[in-house]
């Protein structure tokens, strides 16, 4: 039944794209762009009911699911199953079609890659309306290839085929601090050599860095509750040993936006007894940010008091020789804390993405850093954004699109292979009904 709905659906979204003589825009029920777009007009496309997971085969360790299902609900169905997706991206809200079309990431990623390593085959319906099913061998191979980091502007994921792993009911964790970051990322290096099935840190500061191990286990001494009154990243610097049942470790992080939930005032206790255990989560704290941006409260504030701070929200990957010179120039130069840092490898070296091209053969290094900077100089709109992405093209590294982004168009295409990206767009999208990579991620039309 489900596969039927779900052919049912495939045929009346193409049936509305051919329809349509202009561009689109989708109409979902979240997403974690972290930039807006300009209000313009043209049609809006419902994908709000591609939201299922349509089989897990635990056997052959696949599932196959709809695009706009998010994490939580291709999670929980996978779990029944005893079983998760190599990569689940930290927030609950985000789904499965965003992470394969941006760029997600989680502690798994360290043997696994990028959520978009593990697919298998993908329904990608395309701007004429037209429904191209790509795998890495058929002749939509170059789609199968160019879809990650392609935001939606070379066509849409309607369905996904993708690797799954055995868990089990518990992940044991081991939290280990450095003093320096030399120390820090050697750590690193050797402990994704090991036996850890999770690996992840968390920076507070010049000299106090948390390597964190997970590692799946039968059984528990205790576990940990960090869904309602306590603070998992807080634990971080409390406790050397922790054990937590496998969804609460998937969803760790999810409960306080990472760290971010100081944000709307989270962090306290009464405030956390008021809101309850079910609302504190990133779909609440999305709903928050996006009522703000609308109403424009915060930018009231600032303006009657004369402030002028840069929001810098941003995940960049860097290789591992250069992650300890690129976190002391952000401590020192921009300043924002906590850091998460969480290493990429497992690639497998025939499979390129050329749109995000992390295929060296060494580890990459990603950190996230989601906050305010106060900017009391008063710097031009982007300063520091521009010198977090300067630094990072300087040591090799690549920065997540899904946010803001101020490359000038040249850069940008080198960078995000712009060549074959317009090979792609001639051939999928010949008459430029949808925007282009540049305009939607850095022009934000």
């Amino acid at each position: 039944m489900t596969q039927l709905a779900y052919e049912q659906k495939k045929r009346e979204l193409s049936q509305q794209l051919q329809s349509s003589a202009g561009g689109v825009r989708l109409e979902k029920s979240t997403s974690n762009l972290f930039r807006t777009r300009e209000q313009g007009g043209g049609r809006k496309l419902d994908v709000r009911a591609l939201n299922q997971v349509l089989d897990v085969d635990s056997e052959n360790q696949l599932v196959d699911v709809e695009g706009m299902t998010t994490y939580d609900r291709l999670t929980d169905a996978c779990l029944e199953h005893s079983c998760m997706p190599l990569v689940v991206p930290q927030l609950k809200s985000i789904t499965i079609g965003g992470a394969v079309s941006g760029i997600g990431i989680e502690s798994s990623s360290f043997r696994y890659g990028l959520p978009h390593e593990s697919v298998q085959s993908m329904d990608i319906l395309l701007a004429d309306g037209e429904v191209a099913t790509c795998s890495p061998d058929n002749e939509h191979a170059d789609l199968f290839f160019g879809i990650p980091n392609s935001y939606g502007t070379l066509g849409y994921i309607l369905k996904l085929t993708a690797r799954t792993m055995p868990v089990q009911p518990f992940v044991a964790l081991q939290h280990s601090r450095y003093s320096t970051a030399e120390e820090y990322f050697a750590a690193v290096a050797e402990a994704c050599q090991g036996g850890a099935d999770f690996i992840d840190g968390s920076v507070f500061s010049e000299n106090e860095m948390y390597l964190t191990q997970g590692r799946f286990a039968e059984t528990a001494p205790y576990t940990s509750d960090y869904t309602w009154l306590k603070m998992y990243f807080r634990s971080i610097q409390q406790r050397q040993q922790d054990y937590l049942k496998i969804r609460d470790y998937i969803w760790r992080w999810d409960t306080d936006w990472f760290w971010c939930s100081k944000n709307v005032y989270l962090q306290n206790l009464p405030m956390r007894l008021l809101l309850g255990r079910d609302r504190l989560n990133s779909i609440t704290y999305q709903k928050v940010m996006r009522w703000n941006n609308r109403v424009g409260f915060t930018s009231a504030l600032n303006r009657l008091l004369d402030r002028q701070p840069e929001g810098v929200v941003q995940d960049v990957d860097i290789p591992l020789e250069n992650a300890a010179e690129f976190l002391r120039f952000f401590l020192e130069e921009i300043g924002i804390r906590p850091v998460w840092m969480c290493p990429i490898g497992g690639h497998d070296l025939s499979r390129q993405f050329p749109l995000y091209p992390l295929h060296g053969a060494g580890l990459f290094i990603n950190f996230g850093f989601w906050d305010i900077v106060p900017n009391p100089h008063k710097h031009p709109a982007g300063y520091y954004n521009r010198r977090i992405e300067d630094k990072v093209r300087e040591l090799g590294g690549i920065k997540s699109l899904y946010s803001d982004a101020y490359y000038e168009e040249d850069t940008f295409w080198q960078l995000y292979d712009g060549e074959q990206y317009h090979r792609l767009k001639q051939k999928y999208d010949p008459r430029q009904k949808l925007k282009n990579l540049y305009q939607k991620c850095v022009l934000k039309k």
